[in-house]
């Protein structure tokens, strides 16, 4: 017989699950919401794609004592206007530990290694606690590199860590990911050698809560965005950065954040007066929930590498339904509106883009202007 205060897990646990990504469904028929059957289908695979994370991130590789890396935003589950041109990497670590990291740097332009604490399964931030990226840190001639992360100050690559640290974020950005090889890297605990301990009833309900509640977390949070950005359409304004930190964005980067709405005989100009010296730049196209257009079949992103530039050293991108002949041509995939994102990675200055929403048939008058 199976005492009261037995850990075996039952449907009571199963069902708390399940209600919690009932409510997180609530987010899709948002009364702001677009009811397009493309954007509503979205909507709900997009909470399958969160939920393929929370998994991930919560029970699969949640031990932080066996910590490995995964995925958090990949081409089939994207999380707050991911960027098509980023290779993602997180694992969940426990502040009061000690970890390393080794790898081999590879020929990507930009990495950086994160430390965070928070999540959006809980208070919806992801605050950080300590970063580096790859210009400060010293490799070997064959691009070998070891990486410390502790409390405490360590001589070589070192990372901080913090008691309430539970996360560390790896972000690689291609320019051309057909020519770049990405950085291949381990996570270890310091001082760990046994097996992990077999899954517990305990670890189990542990790992489905905070599952579900990130589904929830994570989808109330960007619909609020989107809705933040429904006053501003088809403009793109600086976005305010101290929340993009406070969600976990990248202390090197400026953001722009935006939505977009366009008639089938419209076209969205975005022009930008002179492009500033920086490590990277890229204008991205999302849907309404906030990932981006699907990059493997349809252009929804341009960065330094793929755009051309105006003879004055600016740069015009126009966001069309079909193609207007234009080399900086963005698609839409289909959508009607949706949300974009643009990146100063590592700017010498803060140059902001304008933006103008013509007919298509008055497009090459507006270009020639």
């Amino acid at each position: 017989m199976i005492p009261p205060s037995s850990p075996i897990p039952d449907a009571d646990d199963w069902n708390a699950f399940c209600e919690t990504l009932r409510r997180a469904g609530e987010q899709i028929l948002r009364p702001e919401a677009p009811v397009s059957e493309l954007d509503r289908a979205e909507g709900y695979r997009y909470l399958t794609r969160l939920l393929r994370i929370g998994l991930e991130m919560h029970l699969e590789f949640a031990d932080p004592d066996f910590p490995g890396f995964f995925a958090p935003s990949h081409e089939t589950a994207k999380i707050g206007a991911d960027n098509p041109d980023n290779l993602y990497l997180m694992a969940r670590v426990n502040g009061r530990n000690a970890y390393v990291i080794r790898g081999n740097r590879g020929s990507v332009p930009y990495l950086s290694f994160g430390s965070q604490k928070g999540g959006y399964e809980s208070d919806g931030r992801m605050e950080q606690t300590g970063f580096i990226d790859a210009r400060d840190m010293s490799f070997d001639a064959d691009g070998s590199f070891e990486l410390v992360l502790s409390r405490d100050p360590q001589p070589g690559n070192w990372l901080r860590i913090e008691d309430a640290t539970n996360a560390i974020i790896v972000r690689q950005t291609f320019m051309d990911r057909r020519s770049e090889t990405p950085a291949r890297m381990q996570i270890v605990r310091r001082g760990s050698h046994a097996a992990p301990a077999p899954l517990s009833g305990d670890r189990l309900r542990t790992g489905l809560t905070r599952a579900a509640n990130f589904v929830e977390g994570t989808a109330r949070l960007f619909a609020d965005w989107s809705q933040s950005y429904l006053v501003h359409s088809n403009a793109l304004p600086p976005a305010d950065q101290k929340l993009c930190q406070a969600v976990g964005g990248d202390p090197n980067i400026i953001y722009y954040h935006s939505h977009w709405q366009l008639q089938p005989d419209q076209a969205l100009v975005i022009r930008v007066p002179r492009v500033p010296a920086c490590r990277f730049w890229n204008l991205q196209i999302n849907n309404y929930w906030m990932e981006s257009l699907d990059y493997r079949y349809h252009r929804a992103c341009l960065n330094q590498h793929s755009a051309r530039l105006d003879a004055d050293g600016g740069v015009t991108l126009v966001l069309a339904h079909r193609d207007p002949g234009h080399p900086n041509w963005l698609e839409t995939a289909g959508h009607d509106s949706g949300t974009m994102c643009l990146r100063w990675v590592g700017a010498s200055e803060q140059v902001d883009p304008t933006t103008r929403v013509v007919k298509l048939g008055e497009l090459a008058k507006e270009l020639a202007a």
